[in-house]
């Protein structure tokens, strides 16, 4: 989905956007989880480490600006 090179490629603005979708779609998961079953429970891993390249990718914009 997205690659670690497409997302150094977004702006600030589209990585924050992303990484709202990607928690909101995290979220239902984890709600549809609870309540009945799951069409593909690989999205929970997929959702989870899209979160942690946009937030890494952001951590390692704030201490390049900090430098």
């Amino acid at each position: 989905m997205n690659k670690a090179k497409e997302l150094r490629d977004m702006s600030d603005e589209q990585l924050e956007l992303t990484l709202k979708e990607a928690a909101d779609k995290l979220f239902r998961a984890r709600v549809q989880a609870q309540t009945e079953r799951l069409d593909a429970p690989s999205e929970l891993k997929k959702n989870r480490r899209l979160i942690a390249r946009v937030k890494t990718i952001q951590t390692q914009r704030q201490q390049a600006a900090a430098k």
